[in-house]
């Protein structure tokens, strides 16, 4: 989309960098007050009005007159996104079983890919039809409302969680949703509403000091947040690189190549939730950032020697290790925050997410142009080696882990 739009609008490289890291910004702040209102009003709320906005904003983005609006709207559409990321894994966490609320958590990689797959299937159709460069990149960001819209109508009729009723005293309606999803009538809590101390979100560091068991996970998660993040925004400053020394060139070959990458990243994201019951969060975690960390070292050394053979297969095999070493980072920090702070603490965790894509995002194109692409990709391997070595030295095995 940005060469459509430096095509058409010509900015200079801060708004062009800003067009582009603008949502991850305003993801930044979604992910903090999402998470907050997540656990103040309720999770079925935020899941419908965080849709809402996603409709509005994206439709949005598709009418903008110039760059400037485009930055404004896309930083205004990453509140809604950052915002549902934490809303949706504080809902995974109390409304599944243990065990199974983990590989579903962990699948977000997945479906990230999945996404990015179909967006760009949707580009390169585009591109077939020989449609006018304008008019492709309106249209594609337009196109981001059709999947908010059936995601609205299929949260409809979600239920709040039973758990986050009970913590607010609702325990009528925290009953009639239990019976109706687990068969469990709750039978030792009173039938009547009670009103319940309001909780201090200021609480929440203190209240997981307590446990060491949670504060380690936790710290490890935002670790793992940060690293991933970090890993995978500059990882896109390789694609460029990647395409010249195969030998693509075009818009269509380009988006092409990029797809392919990307299912094989679908393929990594499947596997790794499968995997995580049968090795544990240590054992995904470890094994993810020990392949990114190496995938990088061989792609230093390639860049260093110009071997056009071995750069490919270390960025695809960068994108596998980084689509298992993403995967918990979000799952674990919820899972093991006590109930009454999980929306606080998931929108904690993502904005460990955002920081480091928005400023990667952002900043990192002066320092790949200053350094160059072989010192860059070292400087990049730090990110892999941080989070490996808190996924050995901090992280605890919590799979299956049972929160009071």
């Amino acid at each position: 989309m940005l060469i459509f739009i430096k095509e058409q609008y010509n900015p200079d490289p801060l708004m062009l960098g800003l067009a582009a890291a603008g949502t991850q910004g305003g993801a930044l702040i979604g992910a903090l007050l999402g998470g907050w209102l997540s656990d103040k009003i309720g999770r079925r709320v935020m899941f419908l009005v965080t849709m809402v906005l996603f409709i509005v904003l994206a439709l949005a983005q598709a009418f903008v007159p110039n760059v400037t609006w485009l930055i404004v709207i896309r930083f205004l559409l990453g509140i809604p996104l950052g915002s549902d990321i934490s809303t949706g894994y504080t809902y995974i966490m109390e409304s599944m079983a243990k065990g199974e609320r983990e590989v579903m958590g962990n699948r977000w990689q997945f479906m990230f890919a999945v996404g990015e797959v179909l967006t760009i299937g949707v580009i390169v159709i585009f591109l077939l039809i020989d449609m006018q460069h304008e008019m492709l990149w309106r249209v594609t960001l337009g196109l981001g409302a059709v999947p908010a819209l059936i995601i609205l109508i299929m949260r409809h009729d979600v239920p709040e969680t039973a758990v986050w009723l009970v913590q607010k005293g609702r325990y009528r309606e925290a009953k009639k949703v239990a019976r109706e999803m687990f068969n469990d009538n709750l039978d030792m809590l009173p039938d009547q509403d009670v009103k319940v101390p309001k909780v201090s979100t200021r609480a929440f560091i203190a209240d997981l000091r307590k446990d060491p068991i949670r504060w380690r996970a936790t710290i490890y998660g935002w670790i793992a947040c940060f690293a991933q993040g970090s890993e995978f925004s500059t990882f896109a400053f390789y694609l460029p690189v990647l395409f010249v020394m195969v030998g693509v060139s075009s818009v269509l070959g380009i988006n092409l190549v990029t797809m392919a990458l990307f299912s094989f990243a679908a393929l990594s994201g499947w596997v790794g939730p499968l995997l995580t019951p049968k090795i544990g969060h240590r054992g995904i975690s470890i094994a993810g950032f020990s392949i990114v960390l190496a995938s990088l070292l061989v792609a230093a050394f390639a860049l260093y020697t110009d071997n056009k053979i071995l750069l490919p297969f270390a960025a695809a095999a960068m994108l596998w290790g980084h689509y298992w070493d993403a995967s918990n980072c979000m799952t674990i920090p919820t899972m093991v925050a006590k109930p009454k702070y999980r929306g606080t603490a998931s929108g904690f965790a993502y904005m460990f997410v955002k920081l480091p894509s928005f400023l990667a995002i952002f900043l990192f194109p002066t320092v790949f142009a200053a350094i160059g692409q072989a010192n860059a990709t070292l400087m990049v391997a730090i990110f892999p080696l941080i989070g490996l070595l808190a996924a050995i030295f901090i992280l605890p095995e919590v799979y299956g882990y049972e929160n009071d």
